[in-house]
Parts: structure tokens; C-alpha cells; sequence
């Protein structure tokens, strides 16, 4: 037994160091293989580059793409911008060469702890390599390449030329690289103009330009540039007095207006698509010559800024268009400082389509032509309210989405299910937070929201006969030597059925037509549309207002807001419909909507509708002008047929009589006659009346019959007779209850 336990030891240790030596080999050879690599060192010095953008035709897109064009010299910059980077990156920069083994070591354990790779210790050097050499994958064989060639850098250039060089690298987000361009967004100067507060804010922002936004996340960008001033003032090159005043400044950001067009273009939305795909950063997309051929159509791009440059706005805003067929974005536009596609906004009532109404027709629950009751309503503690709190009372759902009735949208949704209507909305491109459960999602009421293209692209799936693919601006990427590296190819799922995308958009129709985006009206087009506006809570102000319209072959978007919540002047119905109307005019689209087979148009009883609010079929006996025309799906028709017109329903006639006159009140309906006779003469006829009527007739004699015929109004042959009797008296304001009928 030791024998075995001694010879298993001796395996275990001999296939261990096998193990060792063989690892050993591998990453000497990977060292060695990289030490031989040649530095690209116009990257390293000239960090002016731009990324190839071309549209539809292979044109390149005539907007800037560059990727930064400023250069900070590293003998202008200031002591304390130097010393941010330095204290918060890389403590040991200036001592050591190139790579800090004992960072190393250290990330190595945590990463060994944590199973992952997420500590990667690398120094300024490094993360020099890591830009402008290699690409940003967290493997193992990167990383020693990024130690050899950090080596070689070191051999080759000064600390200062190093530093210099990273410094007019780096990422800062909101698509600044270099500090120079960093400065220049954040805060309208130059590089070498930066204050202490400022740099240490630049210098903490490079680790996650998102997390540490001081636009989007202040408090942890504040937090972030704190730390940087406490690692500063431990390696004492700041004083006491600078750090606590420098620690408790505000951001003072001073945004460059002159970028923001820049910012928000076809081309750079194209670029960030660009970098989700190649997983790459938009530098080394154009350090390697990738080439970025989209969808945009030069005429519809042109068309849509046209129209939104129409109205003036002295708001952010952003217009998007999407090919319905292949799910690509043929024109996009944006205007304000801040991303807008980065960026999520409550969708209002532009949500009501996809998470309440297509789920809700799809799951057989409502047809078009269904009556919702519009009260004041309580649901799980949930109190919405309509817009002026105006309520209707019985509306049709087809009257409640077109105009946009709030009361109807929640009460919808309790019907099909809060989780059911966002299995929907996610099937066509919407994100949801879990702390989205309640019924104001039927409002739009989210945690977060959604952007401009999700949104667009949800309205897609309608036009698209039920099937919904992300929108997408990139048709395919090659590499510098032209060969394909990325095709898209949309893979459309259905997630309504054709017969309920026909029935939503017929709907939608009507909110073009007749409701809130009535301004389309004009345009004498097929086309479907949709409007929202957000407002301010307890307040009469807005802050975000939309239009969602498609045709058949496209579908237009637009918001209007501040990306800042300042309030704005404008609703879903107004300045972003009359961009949509303008865009739609310019552009030729001759294209319809084609009814699908499985949708079919039946006479429904108005009467009974108008009375009970219930959806019958029409029966063969009832006049035309009490029939209603209405469409529903095959898979989803009224089970129950109309009994009026085929006999005479009874009605309950009251009477009474008062200082000798007989007064008889009743429920009259519009479609009935009502003829009160006493001696075969008609002393009072009744007709094209609803509701409660009142009649009065002078008893001539002391006991009179009067006889009530009523019939409807267009078949008299279908018919009944009431009598009642009564007795005259003299006696004043006295009842007769012993009358008969």
C-alpha cells in the first residue's frame, strides 16, 4: 500500500513538473514570438485617425469620423493633470520598466480567487500596448504580449514621451479620446488649462466611462474623482488645503456645444454598433482598417433632418427610420450634448400598442370594436387618471388607443397580465427592470425606459405581419484588406399573429385619421401611427413627447426632450407628429397595408352594442342602419348572434295620473315606435328617442283604456300592445294605483 501511495506521489509530482515545463515553454514562446513583433509607432505618436464609414450605395457617409484630431503635449500639461493619472494608474510608473510584478502577482491571486479575469494590474505602459497595439481581450496569451511589448516600449521611448502618448490615447467616454478632446467636451478648454479638480475627475472617468459619467452618474463620478485627490494627496503631491478644497468643489462641467452633432450622427451610431460586433473600441477599429458599410439612404437621411430642422426646436431631439423588410435604419439623426442612444426615456402611451393592445388582440381577450368602461379606477392600489381627468364613459378599445384614453390601457392590461404583456413587449425589443410590475407600465411608466430605436423597431413588428428583428445601422464590416469580417442577417421571430399586426395597425390607422396624430390626416397615405407625451409628475410640464408612425414599408420615429429632464413645451401630438408629417411628405411611399386572409368583416347589432356594450353578430332581420360594420380574425369572432327584429321585446310602462291627466313614462329605444291611442285615435306618437320618456295625456272621460302599439320603427309588422286603465278623479296630485296593464 505505501509502495502504491509513493509511486502515485512520483507520477503526480513528474507529470506536475511536466505540466510546469511545458507552461513554461508556451509562454516563453508567446514572449519571445511578441518581443520579435514590430511596434506600429505611427500609432503610438500620431493619434490622428478616423474610421470608414460608407452608406447604402458604398459612398463614404459625408460626416466627421474622426476619432480624435487634438494632441496635448505631456511639457504643457500641468504638475497636478500628470500627477492624477499617475497617483490613480500607475504609482511606480516613473520607476518601473514597463511592468509592475508585484500588481501582477497580486491581480493574479484575486483573479485566481474570483475565477475570472477581471484584475489585470497593467501599468500606463501597458495600457498603451493594449490601445494602440493589440486588441482589448482579457486572455492569457494577451497579456504577456502586452508585458513583452510594454518592455520594448519602455526600451524605445522616455516616461514622458510614454505618458504623453497615453494621455492622447485614452477613452473618456461620450466619444472623447485624448485628453485634449476630453477637455474640450467636459469643459470647453484646453488640456493644459485643466484645475486640479478637473484633472483628477478626467484622470478617475478611464476606468468605466459609463459607471463614473459626471453626466449621467454625478454622485459616483464625484465619488471617483475623490479618490483620485485621496490616492494624490497620499503620494503628497497636493497639500492638505488643495485636496479638502478639491474634494468638495462641484463638477462645474462647461459641455462644448460644437460636438454635440458629432456626437449623435448616423455615422457614430453606426461606429458604436461597430464596436458591439468586432468587440472592439472605436480606435481600433480604425488602427486595424476595418471598413463599416450600413444602410443609410441618403435621400430618406436627408428628408428627416429637413424635417426636423422645420421646426426650430430649443430641445435635444432625435429621428430615426427603418426599413421594414430587412429591419435596417436608413436615416438617424440627433441633437444635443449628451447620446441619445445611450440614453432611456419614459415611453408614455407610445407603449400602450405594444405591451397592452397587439398582446391583448393576440391573446384572443379583445376585438377592435370591444367596449371598455372609462371611470375612475382603482387597481391594486394603483389610482390612474385621465388627461384632464375626463372620462367617457363606454368607449370602443379602437376609440381608447386612438386617442389615447388612459382608463382603458390599465384596465386592458389587468385583463391579460402585467407579465404577459411584458413577455410581449421584450419578444419586440423592449427592456424591462424587475422592479417593473405594477400597472402603470400600461402608461409607460418604467424604472428606466426605452431609447428611440428600441422603440421604433417594437412599431416594426407591426408592419412586418407579427414578426419582429432588431433594427440595425451596420449591412456588413470588412477588414483593411477588403474581406468580410461581419454580414448581418436578421432573423425575424413572430411574436404576433398576422391577422392581430393587421388588426393593431387598423387601429392605429384610426389614431392617424381621427385621434391624437390627426395631423397625418392630410397626407392621404396609408399609414399608422402613434403619440406619447410624458409629463412632469405633479406638474403641468412635459418632459418627453413622441411619435411613432409606419407605413408598410417604413416606420418613422421621433423624440422630442432634454436628456437633462429640463422641461419642454411640446406633446406627442404637435411639433413631433408635424415632423413626422413633414418627413412623410417628402418621401415617396406608395405603399398599403394588404388585409390578410384571415381577417374578416362582419355586421355586428349596434343596437345591443349601444344598450349592453356587448359584441353580438347581427342577425338577417335587423335594418342596415342599426347594423355596425366591424373586421376580427377568423381565430376570433362573437359566438353569440342578435335576437332584435325577429320579435317584439317587452317594455315596462309606468303610470300614474295627476290632477286627471294620465302621465306613463318608460325606456324608450331610437329604433322603436311608440303610439298611444285611446279610441283607435293616436293621441301621442313617440320614435328616434332613447331613454327615459315621459307622457302625458288628459283623461276625458271617468274611465278611459289607452292603448300602447309600439313596433319597430321599420317593421311595423313586428309589433305589441299594452293597455292600461284608469279612473278620472278630481282629486289633485293623487295617484291611481289600481291600474292594470
Amino acid at each position: 500500500m505505501k509502495k502504491f501511495i509513493k509511486v502515485t506521489l512520483i507520477i503526480f509530482f513528474i507529470l506536475l513538473l511536466a505540466t510546469l515545463v511545458g507552461l513554461g515553454f508556451y509562454i516563453s514562446s508567446i514572449y519571445i514570438n511578441a518581443r520579435a513583433m514590430k511596434l506600429n509607432e505611427d500609432i503610438l505618436s500620431s493619434p490622428y485617425i478616423s474610421v470608414q464609414v460608407y452608406d447604402k450605395e458604398n459612398k463614404p457617409l459625408k460626416e466627421d469620423n474622426e476619432i480624435n484630431r487634438n494632441f496635448a503635449k505631456i511639457d504643457e500639461l500641468s504638475a497636478d493633470t500628470k500627477n492624477a493619472f499617475i497617483s490613480i494608474e500607475d504609482k511606480s510608473f516613473y520607476s518601473h520598466h514597463g511592468v509592475n510584478y508585484k500588481r501582477i502577482a497580486k491581480a493574479m491571486l484575486n483573479n485566481i480567487k474570483s475565477r475570472s479575469l477581471k484584475e489585470g494590474a497593467s501599468t500606463i505602459t501597458q495600457q498603451l500596448v493594449k490601445n494602440t497595439q493589440l486588441t482589448s481581450e482579457k486572455t492569457f496569451e494577451r497579456k504577456i504580449k502586452e508585458v513583452a511589448l510594454a518592455q520594448k516600449i519602455e526600451a524605445k521611448y522616455s516616461k514622458d514621451e510614454i505618458l504623453q502618448n497615453y494621455l492622447n490615447i485614452i477613452y473618456f467616454g461620450n466619444n472623447c479620446y485624448g485628453i485634449e478632446n476630453a477637455a474640450n467636451y467636459y469643459f470647453s478648454k484646453h488640456a493644459k488649462e485643466l484645475n486640479l479638480e478637473e484633472s483628477a475627475m478626467l484622470a478617475g472617468l478611464i476606468k468605466s466611462p459609463a459607471k463614473y459619467s459626471p453626466i449621467r452618474n454625478k454622485e459616483n463620478c464625484i465619488n471617483r474623482r475623490n479618490l483620485v485627490l485621496s490616492e494624490m494627496y497620499k503620494d503628497e503631491v497636493i497639500s492638505t488645503e488643495d485636496y479638502n478644497k478639491a474634494k468638495n468643489s462641484p463638477l462645474n462641467l462647461s459641455i462644448n456645444n460644437e460636438r454635440k452633432n458629432k456626437l449623435n450622427s448616423y455615422s457614430q451610431a453606426s461606429i458604436d454598433e461597430a464596436e458591439m460586433i468586432l468587440g472592439l473600441p472605436a480606435r481600433q477599429i480604425a488602427l486595424k482598417g476595418y471598413k463599416i458599410y450600413t444602410y443609410q439612404n441618403h435621400d430618406k437621411q436627408e428628408a428627416l433632418e429637413n424635417a426636423i430642422n422645420s421646426q426650430n426646436l430649443e430641445t435635444d431631439s432625435a429621428g430615426i427610420v427603418i426599413n421594414n423588410s430587412n429591419h435596417s435604419i436608413e436615416a438617424y439623426i440627433g441633437d444635443s450634448i449628451f447620446k441619445i442612444l445611450d440614453a432611456k426615456r419614459q415611453p408614455g402611451s407610445c407603449i400602450k400598442p405594444i405591451l397592452v393592445y397587439a398582446p391583448a388582440l393576440n391573446e384572443d381577450i379583445i376585438y377592435p370594436c370591444s367596449q371598455i368602461l372609462d371611470e375612475k379606477t382603482s387597481i391594486s392600489n394603483y389610482t390612474p387618471k385621465n388627461v384632464g381627468n375626463v372620462y367617457r364613459g363606454y368607449v370602443s378599445a379602437r376609440e381608447a388607443l386612438s386617442k389615447s384614453i388612459n382608463i382603458p390601457a390599465v384596465k386592458v392590461l389587468s385583463y391579460l397580465g402585467i407579465d404577459k404583456g411584458k413577455a410581449y413587449a421584450e419578444n419586440m425589443g423592449i427592456t424591462f427592470d424587475e422592479k417593473d410590475d405594477s400597472y402603470t407600465l400600461a402608461l409607460g411608466g418604467m424604472t428606466y425606459g426605452v431609447n428611440l430605436q428600441q422603440l421604433a423597431g417594437a412599431y416594426s413588428t407591426f408592419a412586418n405581419n407579427g414578426y419582429y428583428a432588431a433594427p440595425k445601422f451596420v449591412s456588413f464590416i470588412t477588414d483593411k484588406n477588403n474581406r468580410l469580417v461581419y454580414i448581418n442577417k436578421p432573423k425575424a421571430q413572430q411574436v404576433l399573429r398576422e391577422d392581430c399586426a393587421y388588426l393593431i395597425t387598423d387601429m392605429l390607422r384610426t389614431c392617424a385619421t381621427s385621434g391624437t396624430a390627426k395631423k397625418l390626416a392630410s397626407l392621404n397615405m396609408d399609414i399608422a401611427s402613434k403619440t406619447g407625451t410624458v409629463g412632469k409628475s405633479n406638474s403641468k410640464e412635459n418632459l418627453d413627447a413622441w411619435n411613432i408612425s409606419y407605413t408598410k414599408e417604413q416606420t418613422c420615429g421621433i423624440w422630442i426632450g432634454n436628456l437633462d429632464n429640463t422641461p419642454i413645451n411640446y406633446a406627442g401630438g404637435n411639433q413631433p407628429t408635424e415632423i413626422v408629417k413633414q418627413y412623410f411628405a417628402s418621401v415617396k411611399d406608395n405603399s398599403t397595408f394588404t388585409t390578410p386572409e384571415s381577417i374578416v368583416e362582419k355586421n355586428i347589432d349596434g343596437t345591443e352594442l349601444s344598450e349592453n356594450h356587448r359584441i353580438v353578430l347581427a342577425n338577417n332581420y335587423i335594418p342596415e342602419r342599426y347594423t355596425q360594420k366591424e373586421i376580427f380574425s377568423i381565430f376570433n369572432l362573437p359566438s353569440d348572434v342578435s335576437n332584435k327584429f325577429t320579435s317584439m321585446p317587452k317594455t315596462d310602462f309606468n303610470s300614474k295620473v295627476e290632477n286627471n291627466k294620465a302621465i306613463i313614462s318608460f325606456n324608450a329605444k331610437d329604433y322603436v315606435t311608440y303610439n298611444f291611442k285611446a279610441n283607435d285615435k293616436v293621441l301621442k306618437s313617440i320614435s328616434n328617442k332613447n331613454g327615459e320618456q315621459i307622457v302625458t295625456i288628459d283623461l276625458l272621460t271617468p274611465k278611459q283604456t289607452i292603448t300602447i302599439d309600439y313596433f319597430y320603427t321599420l317593421s311595423p309588422e313586428i309589433n305589441n300592445t299594452d293597455k292600461i286603465n284608469f279612473i278620472k278623479t278630481n282629486k289633485t296630485n293623487i295617484s291611481k294605483d289600481k291600474w292594470f296593464i
